[in-house]
């Protein structure tokens, strides 16, 4: 909805819910500014019209008096726009408050603290407090990136943007041209989904590759929105969690923890390494590299030399 129809939809609602009597069209005209600007008679009768049968959609219950001369006004008495109590029980309402302080982003803290306000009026228990920092449970989304922000924006407002992006195995970042549809936090990164204009594809992107400003684009999106995204199942494929084939790597003692997780087969080599078997999926080459010289691929082939290719790429930059 455009910002002026919703500011001039909320200003009649005002109106009609302040008054305690019928208006009619003459004194709603003369009270809404948008009204004033309408021009004509009919372009007044027009847009009232189609105001009140918006908001009417929107579940504002208006009524249609007619006084005593036959003059037609129109209220909205508040006993009928009430909206019932709100009823929390302690599970539902701790929820809720632990909900609202996961964001701890400036632009977002503000909305999260009055949310909070919100609930503990509504019925959160005292003995639950989110904010307690010895808490037990204290649930955070972090977020680092600084291209976090203007592509929550852009996924809100659905607007094109354009950013530099480093992939794990080049030395240079290169541009994007992206319409973004979702962000989504895995395993503490957090990835963008979206259609990548230039590659006609949609792709996923991992916002500690972003380099540079976030910058927007006037145009609007090419491509249909997906009515699901699936940034998880998407990274989670590349990341090699959906394997159907093993990789045998040598991995120095005492390091490579999470790759000892993921093993199907761990063997002693002796003079501080052992051999692992690990399940081998697209993008286990990226992971592989993070871990440097503690890592020797063995086999297949085609991976240890997509891990050269990529250690390569790192140390020409």
């Amino acid at each position: 909805m455009a910002i002026a129809k919703a500011e001039r939809l909320m200003n009649l609602a005002l109106c009609l819910l302040g008054t305690r009597r019928p208006l009619s069209k003459r004194e709603l005209r003369e009270s809404v500014e948008a009204y004033l600007e309408a021009g004509s008679d009919d372009a007044f009768n027009r847009m009232f019209e189609r105001d009140k049968d918006d908001l009417r959609e929107l579940g504002l219950v208006i009524e249609t008096v007619e006084s005593l001369d036959g003059e037609i006004g129109y209220l909205a008495r508040r006993d009928s726009n009430r909206l019932p109590p709100i009823t929390l029980d302690a599970e539902e309402a701790a929820a809720l408050g632990l909900a609202a302080k996961v964001w701890q982003q400036a632009r977002l803290a503000g909305a999260a603290s009055g949310a909070l306000q919100k609930l503990r009026a509504a019925g959160l228990p005292e003995d639950v407090d989110p904010y307690e920092p010895h808490s037990a449970l204290e649930p955070r989304i972090p977020v680092h990136e600084a291209a976090f922000e203007p592509l929550m924006l852009a996924c809100r407002d659905r607007r094109p943007v354009v950013f530099d992006y480093r992939k794990a195995n080049a030395a240079q970042p290169g541009p994007r041209n992206v319409e973004p549809w979702a962000l989504e936090c895995w395993r503490g990164h957090w990835y963008l989904a979206g259609f990548d204009r230039d590659r006609g594809a949609e792709r996923v992107f991992r916002l500690s590759r972003i380099t540079g400003k976030v910058r927007s684009r006037g145009a609007r999106f090419t491509a249909p929105v997906p009515d699901v995204v699936t940034v998880r199942e998407t990274v989670a494929s590349w990341a090699g969690e959906t394997a159907d084939r093993s990789a045998l790597i040598r991995l120095r003692s005492g390091a490579g923890y999470p790759l000892r997780a993921k093993a199907t087969g761990v063997r002693e080599l002796g003079d501080g390494w052992d051999e692992l078997e690990i399940p081998y999926g697209h993008g286990l080459d990226a992971w592989l590299v993070e871990f440097g010289p503690d890592v020797v691929v063995l086999e297949p082939a085609e991976l240890r030399a997509d891990v050269v290719d990529r250690l390569r790429a790192v140390a020409k930059g």
